[in-house]
């Protein structure tokens, strides 16, 4: 097939989980003898820092305008097999109507902010997809599975909602016996709603634990906040280090941003990410948890401060090993790049066999 992917970027992973998975995605598409082109708006904050300026796989092209765009790579967009749309595109309402009017395939958009874009559908703010839209296109693509599903197809007309959720390279994240690092590790931007709970769940078991080293990574902290001795601070960490970073730890924790709680089955790729590597993830509870890790056997829950302590604590080193093996089964079971890439050639072709039945009726 020939597939066109307008996202937010694949050349750079700063602030934004979206390169991952992308480049996962397309890496797959295009071992499978797909045609791949991903179009990047061309913009200063990810051109300043590109950690894959030219990926190795696909066909990646800039543009720097929607006019430009259209110039550049409109009879593509409109032979393509399909074409899809990533959220937090720049411009993406103006694209998102041109693409559904011009191209002649499945036209898909792909919303790795489910919950953020519903509740900024709902308020009116949200910049790169419109209620009107977003049942224009044949397929609705979702980081967020369960009843948000249903939820979009019934109040917003998409003709047909399907979880495709974020994955893990295997090629990338694998076990390795490294000397150990933290205790406790979080990797993450920062954002108002988690921080309460990167609190809770590591500064404040740090601060108990002054013999131990912790660490958070990501951009975007604010200078108010103040950090143990014994917690290292990393501004960014490309996607290259992060198998160094999870296998230096003994724990790792995953935060869930309130929009993802509430809506439930939106697993973080950090997640995917850390079990690959097979180190073992304390994680808070959200809806839909047990659909991706048994929780207490390939996964644990923490609420409190002392929930993380009791962890650290007692648990025995073997057990923690044995759990972290039985995520990382788990995650190659079933969330791997390539099941992304085999579970996305499935729902296309859906809805192209759909599409050519709805011609033969029509011209029945």
């Amino acid at each position: 097939m020939r597939i066109v992917i307008l996202g937010l970027s694949i050349t750079s992973s700063w602030g934004n989980g979206h390169a991952t998975t992308y480049r996962g995605l397309v890496r797959e598409l295009t071992a499978s003898g797909h045609d791949v082109l991903f179009l990047e708006r061309d913009q200063p904050w990810y051109a300043e820092n590109r950690d894959m300026p030219q990926p190795p796989f696909g066909e990646t092209q800039l543009y720097r305008s929607v006019a430009q765009m259209k110039r550049s790579f409109g009879t593509r967009i409109a032979n393509a097999d399909c074409v899809i749309v990533g959220s937090y595109v720049t411009e993406g309402i103006a694209i998102g109507e041109w693409v559904t009017q011009h191209a002649e395939g499945v036209t898909a958009f792909y919303d790795i902010d489910t919950p953020v874009t519903l509740r900024n559908l709902r308020s009116g703010e949200c910049d790169y997809l419109s209620p009107g839209l977003l049942g224009r296109f044949s397929l609705y693509l979702s980081f967020t599975g369960g009843p948000t599903l249903r939820k979009i197809e019934r109040e917003y007309g998409s003709p047909r909602a399907r979880a495709l959720y974020c994955s893990v390279d295997p090629e990338l994240y694998f076990p390795r016996r490294v000397p150990q690092k933290w205790m406790l590790g979080y990797l993450g931007t920062y954002s108002d709603d988690r921080q309460p709970k990167i609190d809770r769940l590591l500064l404040e078991p740090a601060q108990q634990s002054a013999t131990s080293r912790f660490v958070v990574a990501g951009p975007q902290y604010p200078d108010s906040i103040r950090w143990p001795k014994n917690v290292e601070r990393i501004m960014h960490l490309e996607p290259k280090k992060h198998r160094a970073f999870y296998t230096a730890q003994r724990f790792t924790l995953n935060v869930t941003r309130a929009d993802m709680i509430r809506a439930g089955y939106s697993p973080s790729v950090r997640l995917f990410e850390a079990a690959a590597c097979g180190t073992p993830i304390i994680t808070d509870e959200w809806p839909g948890l047990s659909e991706f890790f048994k929780p207490g056997e390939e996964i644990l829950i923490a609420s409190t401060t002392e929930d993380v302590l009791e962890i650290l604590r007692d648990m025995p080193e073997g057990a923690a090993r044995a759990m972290g093996a039985r995520a990382r089964e788990r995650v190659l079971a079933e969330h791997t790049a390539a099941h992304r890439a085999a579970e996305l050639e499935t729902l296309i072709e859906e809805c192209r066999c759909e599409h050519s039945r709805s011609i033969c009726v029509t011209k029945e």
